[in-house]
């Protein structure tokens, strides 16, 4: 396998940039997802790695060597779309075997590969048929096999659970996640569901509008966002933002008014902040529960999962608020309830939507 590098890509269609100077390490055997929301460049960004976009600057380095000019076909990848794109009067075996047929292997080389892919995949029982013959989740398997006997340099997977229901999109992150062990390969996938990125990734690339937000580990991304955006699109739920006004800056850290009235000092940084500022304090649904003193909340919806129940309200009538909380807690829609929060867990979002750093030793401060 081999390391992965892009230096400065940026990516533009007529006058409109749709990549904007992209610098990524994606170390060997490494698992990397791509994840934004529709239209944030990631697509874009995989296919130009793949060669089927032309990068309007920068390079693209495979394995110590500079392919930003050579066809697909000599950037030692494959590549796994979200179509399938399977032949349909072809059996399994056929499928997987097609590319390696293009390249005129030997016939024992190749049905050793084939061969391989199948028990990898789970498949070897189903090489005789016909793909109509096949689920959505072993279709999609045909189709990942069809890229392993390959043995490329880079595994490419472009959005491929997408087309499946709820519950074999769960079976086959597992699978997928055990292909990467299985193979020791280097990959990088492309989705828009930040659970897939989170369940799969060793390191996440959140993109937005075409730039790199951050480049973390998956929970470094969920206990340290560098941005609001980054904060609000990683975790489920999603985190709470309540608007707040910055009413004090000391050692203890930055003192807060809420929307609905609750005071909190909030062990971060303050050094780029001033009284009177207009911030953003992020709350994580899970990371409150129920008290005497806190937030008071008007409950409007209530999911009871079973283990949990998830609460959706508002603060003061106007801010909506989010809570994980226990799946027997005494909650009714139609009421209020206070819920507590440690300093700790709070993020802080300055105007500009970047976090305030957390203090390296923090003093927790009880409600003012």
């Amino acid at each position: 396998m081999a390391t992965l590098s892009l230096n400065a890509i940026s990516k533009s269609f007529g006058a409109a940039k749709v990549l904007h100077d992209i610098s990524l390490a994606i170390n060997d055997k490494e698992f990397v997802v791509f994840v934004g929301p529709s239209g944030c460049g990631k697509s874009t960004l995989l296919r130009i790695i793949a060669g089927l976009e032309e990068a309007t600057e920068g390079s693209i380095v495979i394995g110590g060597e500079d392919v930003s000019t050579a066809p697909p076909v000599e950037r030692g990848i494959s590549m796994v779309f979200q179509s399938y794109a399977l032949y349909p009067h072809l059996s399994v075996y056929e499928n997987i075997a097609f590319p390696l047929r293009v390249q005129k292997m030997e016939k024992a080389e190749m049905d050793a590969r084939v061969h391989r892919a199948a028990d990898i995949l789970q498949l070897t029982d189903k090489l005789h048929l016909k793909p109509g013959q096949l689920s959505g989740g072993q279709r999609q398997r045909v189709a990942i096999g069809r890229s392993i006997v390959r043995n490329p340099k880079v595994f490419l997977f472009d959005e491929p659970l997408s087309n499946l229901d709820a519950a074999l999109r769960g079976d086959m992150r597992v699978e997928l996640s055990q292909l990467h062990r299985s193979l020791d390969a280097t990959m990088v996938y492309v989705t828009h569901d930040q659970i897939e990125a989170m369940t799969m990734a060793d390191r996440i690339v959140v993109l937005n509008g075409g730039r790199v937000e951050q480049f973390g580990t998956p929970m470094e991304l969920y206990h340290h966002p560098s941005t609001k955006f980054v904060a609000s699109f990683i975790g489920q739920p999603n985190m709470n933002l309540v608007p707040a006004i910055v009413e004090g800056v000391d050692v203890t850290g930055v003192k807060v008014a809420l929307s609905g009235g609750a005071k909190m000092v909030l062990p971060v940084d303050g050094s780029t902040v001033s009284t009177g500022d207009k911030v953003e304090v992020g709350i994580r649904p899970e990371h409150v529960r129920l008290g005497n003193s806190g937030l008071e909340i008007s409950v409007n919806v209530l999911e009871r999962l079973g283990g949990v129940s998830i609460t959706y309200g508002t603060i003061a009538g106007d801010t909506r608020f989010c809570a994980s909380l226990p799946g027997d807690a005494a909650i009714r829609e139609g009421t209020s309830i206070i819920l507590e929060v440690s300093p700790d867990a709070c993020h802080v979002f300055d105007a500009a939507g970047d976090v305030l750093r957390r203090k390296s030793a923090p003093e927790l401060v009880a409600w003012g």
